[in-house]
């Protein structure tokens, strides 16, 4: 098929392989929309707040969608077929494909993928029906359990709604998935399977047991006095993420298609790197070996030196493990010229849809040429050593940035975003 790049037999790119982002859908904590989002993420104003579903926890904050009617953006019919993960996803996805000037009524579906990334799924039904099995007895359980809670119905839903009728997959890298989604997208295009890709992630976990467990692992931040602060990336006074929940999704074309049908690019795909850590099920490993060779893996995918990146949106969790580690590896393989966010001071840790929701920022702050900031960054922790933007954004021509995913497991992913 013209246009695709060719590999040596070492595996190692001969020419560079772009798809064009032509566009974003997002439904997270700091709104619906790219506008929405536009306003609170680039402010740097935490959505973090006390959650009356989580009272009584340990931790009784999160960061939850606003204003998010599932009946009045679905139809009440829908809304009551889908966990709220479903909801959120589907949602996106109409976003993503409005956005990019495309009519599915007129599309043909089945050069049409869909590769969405989720940690957990339906989990809140799941845990809904099994406290009715449990007290109530089996007659009481839903039949519809199981066209909600399983973590492949968010990408089902979505090719419903859309007649998206091509590859129809579901991964969950924990919380690389978005980024893991998006490289999935890329190789269909790149392999000609599909013409157009509708790829991101989608969470809803925020249920009582998850929150319950995470607390009890010490994950979480313990700032239950003043939540707004609680998400404090690279601040020396973190001490756990706050739990978030949402969607995003990036409709993805290969270049020369996009051009032809005269759409907008927000900006290009040009690199995906994963891999695993080997380590430990939820600590990073303290040499930062798996991160670091995903990141270079990325940077060799699009064939970019790291002397080019100007950005990283960094996963930056606002742990102290995470923070300290991917800083070292940040300074390893950029030294300290790349600006350095991470926009889970704003809306928290979206789990599964993290990677998503930091790769459509991503794509924003190479569009926009702008760099949103790190919110609640007060003190930057004198063991970061890295060029952090914090208080206010930041403008910038950013040649190449890097959107950084890590997971439980030892999971990672990082996608590397060009300008258009």
């Amino acid at each position: 098929m013209s246009g695709i790049p060719t590999r040596r037999r070492d595996g190692r790119r001969t020419e560079r392989f772009d798809v064009a982002v032509t566009g974003v859908g997002l439904v997270t904590p700091a709104g619906l929309g790219v506008e929405a989002n536009m306003e609170r993420v680039w402010a740097g104003e935490s959505t973090a707040a006390t959650d009356p579903d989580l009272a009584g926890l340990p931790v009784d904050f999160a960061c939850r969608v606003p204003g998010f009617d599932a009946g009045a953006l679905l139809g009440r019919r829908s809304a009551v077929r889908m966990d709220p993960v479903s909801h959120f996803g589907v949602v996106a996805a109409r976003q993503a494909v409005e956005d990019a000037g495309l009519d599915p009524s007129s599309w043909d579906g089945a050069r049409v993928g869909v590769v969405v990334g989720t940690s957990l799924g339906g989990w809140s039904t799941v845990e809904r029906e099994h406290g009715k099995h449990l007290e109530d007895g089996p007659e009481f359980v839903s039949p519809l359990l199981m066209v909600m809670g399983p973590v492949n119905m968010t990408a089902g839903y979505i090719a419903m709604d859309l007649k998206a009728l091509g590859p129809n997959q579901v991964v969950s890298t924990a919380c690389a998935s978005g980024n893991t989604a998006i490289g999935y997208a890329r190789a269909l295009l790149e392999a000609g399977v599909c013409d157009i890709v509708l790829a991101g992630g989608a969470e809803a976990a925020m249920s009582r047991t998850a929150m319950a467990s995470l607390a009890r692992a010490g994950a979480l931040s313990t700032r239950g006095d003043d939540p707004a602060s609680a998400s404090r990336p690279f601040d020396a006074d973190r001490n756990g993420f706050v739990a978030g929940e949402g969607a995003a999704m990036l409709v993805l074309e290969r270049v020369e298609d996009a051009r032809a049908r005269g759409a907008r690019v927000r900006a290009r795909v040009s690199g995906f790197g994963a891999s695993a850590d080997g380590h430990h099920a939820s600590a990073p490993d303290p040499t930062g070996g798996g991160a670091e060779r995903a990141i270079r893996a990325a940077l060799a995918d699009a064939l970019v030196d790291p002397s080019e990146v100007d950005h990283v949106n960094a996963h930056g969790t606002s742990t102290p493990l995470n923070d300290i580690t991917e800083a070292g590896v940040i300074r390893r393989v950029f030294g300290e010229k790349p600006a350095v966010t991470s926009t889970k001071g704003v809306v928290g840790h979206l789990l599964g849809a993290a990677g998503a929701a930091e790769a459509v920022y991503t794509v924003l702050a190479v569009e926009r040429r702008l760099v949103p900031p790190t919110a609640n960054l007060t003190s930057l922790d004198p063991g970061i050593g890295v060029d952090v933007v914090a208080k206010e954004a930041r403008p910038l021509e950013i040649g190449a940035a890097v959107n950084d995913s890590f997971g439980f497991g030892g999971q990672n992913a990082v996608i590397v975003v060009t300008p258009a």
